[in-house]
């Protein structure tokens, strides 16, 4: 079973309708493919300088890596790496970077290097990154702290540049621990609030000139005229993506969240009724010339719809996202006979001031004509269709938590910039070693991540178990992992053992033999019937893929469906007492347990002879044939085990 885009088969249940895997490519992977074939290595052909550092083809990048993290498709990471490959040489610099422009627009594409770094690690790319990073600290400001736009810009903000560099600046800061990065972010998003919106729509206008000295520009205000829609969906798109990075306890995160949710509102209330779309001046519906635009009506989409499924926004405007989504498939997409897929109706430029002067009235925008397969246009229509595939199940786990053990697995690396932090099954590790996209299945169903990096054997890590409804164990340290293992203790067993008994679902992870611990382990364990055997079973040699090759069949009680799974080098389970074998690598049911589950008071146990879902053999940019289907089994596991949850 290949699965191209891990989308929804949906199955009844009596908690509702949750996901399990299927095999048909969505609308968002068959732009992918077309994106793949027509623009090799990010040379997009529709572009006035093919190749050359811009923003267009970073937003491009963006929508692959958007559609990369629900289809698990290994070839659009390469092809962003590829692309990202173009300009940055061996030893860090980028080719053809325009240093003395000092435009906000040349830092978009820094997302996409920021992206291979975490994935690779390789120092070049952080090299990339940090130079992007420094390019801020020379950008000109306004008098109240607001980026200019570009040097040729004055004193002027633009919406546009909220996307531009904020996603980019709140990546670095959280990747490289850069703090006080996130008081500036959020400054940049609240000036823009405090100063662009118009009190009596709620709309954002395109651009604010703090000096008032530009022809376009109100002398009171300094507000450009009108509310242009691609403008506001950078903003849009901005905020939902900065949340992703900025610190749960941050004081500025939950007035941005409000943000968010104020700017939402009038975006939901001009969406056209007829066809779901939004008008290139978004508050002037079919006033004569205006037209629907495709670009700006993909960025609402995304932003209403990930920002319901993360829980910012009400699940209602889901509903909007979906009208609008729909009404971009019947109005702007065409499929030829070659399965090639076409985005038209895109504006190609918007700008205000500059040479020819561009006024920012109604005539200018509506002047603006519109063009097909318009690179960053195609972006947003991919971040619109990742958030589609998951619209679904968005709201079957909203504010419900789960949490990863960083305590009894709490190794630690040196990052790029000397930093250390945690890695090894992990939600923040896009590394090999990561379990970036186990997480991303659990926020198929709107979930929320932690981690657990205190002791549940004390008061405070006791109390903070207690927010999560599930809680994730894989592969505990030994001293050849962490000179300083934390190993389970009477105390944390009979923490996580109240825990289960009151409604929790407790998810084991363990690992062979050679590389975790066991005896200390199965103290917990065995409370719930579950021993793991400190065995070496499914080794694999090299590539002897079959070796690691464990077919789920659908009935499990677990699995939703069927799947290949790759299980390497791994323990085996005894069961007893409450535990059940769920499946076997043999004809004997007694031998060779591979997973099994306990019910045991009110919760649930899982456990698993291998961290499997860890990302080398998830997310398939590695040699793993694509016929194996972790992905979309751990999509099926996580609605399994937020369905358990009480």
């Amino acid at each position: 079973m290949r699965v191209i885009g891990c989308g929804v088969l949906l199955t009844a249940m009596a908690a509702g309708q949750w996901a399990g895997a299927q095999t048909d490519a969505g609308a968002g992977a068959k732009m992918a493919a077309t994106v793949m074939q027509e623009w090799p290595a990010g040379v997009v052909t529709t572009e006035n300088n093919p190749g050359k550092w811009a923003y267009e083809e970073g937003v491009l990048l963006d929508g692959l890596a958007a559609q990369w993290h629900v289809s698990a498709d290994g070839r659009e990471f390469k092809y962003i790496k590829a692309a990202v490959d173009k300009y940055v040489t061996n030893d860090g610099a980028i080719k053809g970077y325009p240093v003395d422009a000092h435009s906000l627009d040349n830092i978009e594409m820094g997302r996409a290097v920021l992206l291979v770094y975490r994935v690779t690690q390789q120092e070049k790319y952080y090299k990339a990154a940090k130079f992007i990073h420094e390019q801020l600290a020379e950008q000109p400001q306004t008098a109240s702290g607001g980026y200019w736009h570009k040097q040729i810009y004055p004193n002027q903000m633009w919406l546009d540049g909220a996307y531009m560099a904020g996603p980019f600046r709140a990546g670095y800061a959280a990747t490289f621990q850069e703090k006080g990065d996130f008081d500036d972010i959020a400054k940049e998003f609240l000036l823009m609030d405090a100063k662009m919106r118009d009190p009596k729509t709620g709309l954002i206008r395109h651009g604010w000139d703090e000096s008032k000295a530009m022809p376009w520009a109100d002398k009171t205000t300094g507000l450009s005229p009108e509310v242009w829609a691609r403008a506001m969906g950078w903003y849009c798109m901005a905020l939902v993506d900065v949340l992703d990075w900025m610190p749960v306890d941050h004081p500025k995160r939950a007035e941005l969240i409000k943000v968010l949710q104020r700017t939402m509102v009038p975006v939901v209330k001009y969406q056209d009724k007829a066809t779901g779309l939004w008008w290139q001046v978004v508050d002037q519906g079919a006033r004569a010339g205006n037209y629907p635009e495709a670009s700006a009506s993909a960025m609402f989409v995304y932003a209403l719809a990930k920002g319901a499924r993360m829980g910012y926004l009400p699940m209602a405007d889901m509903a909007a996202a979906k009208r609008g989504w729909d009404g971009i498939q019947k109005k702007f997409v065409t499929t030829d006979a070659e399965g090639k897929t076409t985005l038209h109706g895109t504006v190609k430029v918007g700008g205000l001031g500059g040479s020819p002067y561009r006024s920012g009235t109604y005539e200018y925008y509506i002047g603006e004509k519109t063009i097909d397969q318009d690179a960053k246009g195609v972006g947003a229509y991919l971040l619109a269709g990742s958030e589609i595939e998951q619209a679904a199940t968005a709201g079957l786990a909203q504010g419900k938590v789960v949490m990863v053990d960083a305590w009894f697995n709490s190794q630690t690396r040196k990052n790029a910039a000397g930093n250390t932090e945690l890695f090894h099954y992990k939600w923040d590790d896009d590394t090999n070693n990561g379990f970036a996209f186990f997480g991303r299945a659990f926020r198929w169903y709107g979930a929320g991540l932690e981690e657990e990096t205190l002791s549940p054997g004390t008061a405070e890590g006791a109390a903070k178990l207690k927010e999560a409804k599930v809680f994730i164990m894989a592969s505990p340290d030994i001293p050849s992992k962490n000179p300083k293992p934390n190993y389970m203790d009477k105390a944390s067993g009979d923490a996580i053992e109240a825990w289960v008994k009151a409604g929790g679902v407790l998810l084991l992870l363990q690992n062979d033999g050679p590389n975790a611990e066991f005896e200390h382990f199965n103290t917990l364990t065995d409370r719930f019937g579950i021993h793991f055997n400190p065995v070496l079973r499914n080794h694999v040699v090299g590539d002897d893929f079959p070796a690691g090759t464990l077919m789920i069949p659908a009935g499990t009680g677990v699995f939703a469906q069927p799947h290949k799974a790759y299980l390497k080098d791994t323990s085996t389970i005894t069961v007893s007492g409450p535990a059940k074998s769920v499946l076997t690598a043999s004809t004997d049911p007694k031998t060779d347990v591979m997973m099994a589950v306990a019910k045991v008071g009110k919760g649930t146990v899982y456990a698993v002879v291998d961290p499997w879902f860890y990302n080398e053999y998830v997310d398939r940019r590695n040699n793993l044939p694509l016929d194996y289907d972790g992905y979309a089994a751990a999509i099926d596991l996580a609605g399994w085990a937020l369905r358990q949850a009480h």
